[in-house]
């Protein structure tokens, strides 16, 4: 009798346990699952930043660019964290067991290496103009009515299938204009002008970027957020140029390449177009000038709490600790170790374990930022399942 009744508290027990279920990977990759009390520098980090930042969703409806589906359990633990906020600012160890509690902890390790690879990016700024002129006379352009962005599933005969995005015409979806068409003049006069910049070399960072602030000459500023891009493959123009001219990729940084593109118009114009990508923009002017840009997700980003991620392998939302360094931006580096929220991706996020790292808004953080360039640890959050 006694051996019955442990059985079915066994088995009552055994129900009542959360699954270890993995989250998917490519082939190659591992997950190595993780207990949180053996991670280092979990318990000294403040969980309540990314706490907020989970509560506030796991992405707007809809996203600024589609991603990989949301788990179920992610949406629901997302309301979890929004009812825990209701109630009033948790401490710190309330806001950790929030997330020991709720989540499988998972080291992913990409094929063929043993950590992940972590860039920075940022919110730049330039001056700009509503009108054209001859201080301003670089366009960016809002999103062609005709411009498509594949979805997951979407059959394109004849398309290329590296294609991200077509044109619509009336015979079917054909590619659409690559840079070098765009500027030289594939969309005049369709009226698709919203902000006039100094030169290319602005533009282009911009639009690796994904947002950026413009100052007007009367002071006043735009805010300006992803909207689409023509759907070319993205080509680094940084490697590119290292690869020409002999330069060691650790000293390839993103102000080394812009003052070698500021140096020589002709050559910026005839590198800049190796990129056949071209991204558009839209104006965000209800935006708060203290919040950070808007994200794929369609939430704003946090700096050093927010990163991008390949958007056909994780959704938007996902918590995912990391464990790296960071150059300070005054010399040297510092310890990065703390929980982030996946709110972001980009055309060269792509990987398991390949994230960038949202630094900040302005030249600061633009220096900082291109000076990214740093092996991680990356674990993943992953929503348990109750069996």
């Amino acid at each position: 009798m006694i051996r019955v009744a442990f059985l079915a508290a066994s088995l009552l027990m055994t129900a009542m346990t959360p699954a270890h279920a993995a989250p998917p990977l490519p082939p190659g990759a591992r997950a190595e699952l993780m207990s949180p009390g053996g991670i280092p520098g979990w318990r000294n980090d403040d969980q309540r930043i990314p706490l907020g930042i989970f509560a506030a969703g796991c992405a707007a409806d809809p996203p600024l660019r589609p991603g990989a589906p949301i788990p179920p359990g992610l949406v629901a633990i997302c309301k979890d964290a929004r009812a825990l906020l209701a109630r009033g600012q948790p401490d710190q160890a309330t806001a950790r067991r929030f997330f020991e509690e709720r989540f499988d902890f998972w080291r992913i390790r990409p094929l063929g290496s043993p950590r992940g690879f972590m860039t920075g990016y940022f919110e730049p700024e330039f001056a700009g103009s509503l009108t054209r002129s001859a201080e301003y006379p670089t366009p960016l352009y809002d999103r062609p009515a005709d411009l498509v962005t594949r979805q997951q599933g979407d059959d394109w005969p004849g398309l290329d299938p590296a294609l991200s995005s077509a044109r619509r015409t009336a015979k079917g979806f054909e590619p659409f204009p690559d840079r070098t068409a765009i500027e030289t003049g594939a969309l005049d006069g369709q009226g698709l002008e919203i902000i006039w910049l100094r030169d290319p070399v602005d533009r282009f960072v911009l639009q690796v970027q994904g947002s950026g602030r413009i100052r007007l000459p009367d002071g006043g500023v735009v805010r300006l957020v992803y909207s689409g891009r023509n759907g070319h493959p993205y080509t680094s123009l940084g490697r590119t140029l290292s690869e020409r001219e002999g330069i060691p990729p650790a000293e390839m940084t993103m102000d080394r390449l812009i003052a070698r593109l500021k140096a020589d118009a002709d050559f910026a114009r005839d590198l800049i177009r190796l990129n056949k990508s071209f991204v558009f923009f839209a104006r965000k002017d209800d935006l708060p000038a203290e919040s950070g840009p808007i994200g794929g997700a369609g939430l704003p980003l946090t700096p050093l709490r927010s990163i991008a991620v390949d958007r056909t392998l994780w959704p938007y939302g996902m918590p995912a600790w990391i464990d790296t360094e960071i150059p300070a931006g005054t010399g040297g580096t510092e310890l990065l170790a703390r929980l982030m929220i996946a709110q972001d991706t980009g055309s060269a996020i792509l990987g398991p374990a390949r994230i960038d790292l949202f630094v900040g808004s302005g030249p600061e953080a633009g220096h900082r930022a291109g000076l990214v360039r740093h092996a991680l640890d990356f674990i993943v959050l992953w929503p348990r399942e109750e069996r």
